[in-house]
């Protein structure tokens, strides 16, 4: 009886976990957010249209004209927060002459809909087109995938070639994560959604710089060098000293120079 009743418990607390594994993988801000310009001085809203039929807010942020290299930079956040944690990115890219459009997925700064793995493929699909019909081609794009980003523009890339990637606190696959903060749940087996980094970038020419912090309590440092150890068209690891997760160096200058310097290297 007591065998029964521990596989009882421990099969409902499977079907729990499979049932709620998205909010444990997205933790969205789905509070409004103010207007572009409001956040970033001459910044304007726009509005992405999936093919699944949403329309999603995000901002575009024009490069200073005094230095402008012609380039964009396509930011696809991690999975916490919305756009407004992400404007002195967006300035500091822009200071260093980027245009840069930051995507708010859906569910994410007032957007309709729910986040998944499939779903954010189609947002970020129609973050390019958005781009394109904004005057920049993907021969003069970056893609900057942050943490959970990471594994949104591993799959980008796939279908639309861009000039360069950044990845910023990248994983192999979401389920080497899972199975570090869950040792005792059989990850791989339960998630739905699994965004895989290395295996997509391994079979990539794009450039790519890899950044993380070698104190990261989120993405363990392991997998981030593990990517930059399988990337076959690597340009820079970067690795910062005694940096967790979401360090305001994670967010700041030097990140914007690294992404500054793949800019160089592949124009």
């Amino acid at each position: 009886m007591a065998v029964v009743v521990v596989l009882l418990v421990g099969g409902l607390a499977l079907a729990a976990v499979w049932g709620l594994q998205r909010q444990l993988i997205y933790f969205p801000d789905a509070s409004d957010v103010p207007p572009a310009d409001e956040v970033l001085p001459g910044a304007r809203d726009v509005t992405l249209q999936t093919s699944d039929g949403l329309e999603l807010g995000a901002w575009y942020v024009a490069a200073d004209a005094a230095s402008d290299t012609g380039m964009a930079v396509l930011v696809a956040p991690g999975n916490g927060g919305n756009r407004a944690g992400r404007a002195g990115l967006a300035r500091q890219l822009s200071d260093r002459g980027f245009s840069v459009l930051l995507v708010d997925y859906r569910g994410y700064g007032a957007n309709p809909g729910r986040p998944s793995e499939k779903g954010l493929a189609a947002d970020a699909d129609a973050a390019v087109r958005a781009l394109g019909d904004l005057g920049h081609p993907l021969d003069r794009t970056l893609f900057f995938g942050e943490s959970l980003g990471t594994g949104v523009v591993a799959g980008l890339q796939q279908r639309h070639r861009p000039a360069g990637i950044v990845l910023r606190s990248p994983f192999t696959e979401l389920a080497d994560v899972g199975r570090h903060h869950y040792p005792w749940l059989p990850v791989r087996t339960l998630l739905r959604d699994r965004f895989p980094v290395l295996e997509p970038l391994a079979a990539s020419d794009v450039p790519v710089t890899v950044i993380y912090g070698d104190r990261d309590s989120v993405v363990p440092t392991e997998l981030s060098a593990r990517v930059a150890d399988g990337a076959p068209a690597l340009v820079e690891r970067v690795v910062f000293e005694g940096a967790d997760h979401n360090d305001a160096v994670m967010f700041g200058r030097r990140v914007a120079e690294a992404v500054a310097r793949l800019a160089r290297e592949v124009r």
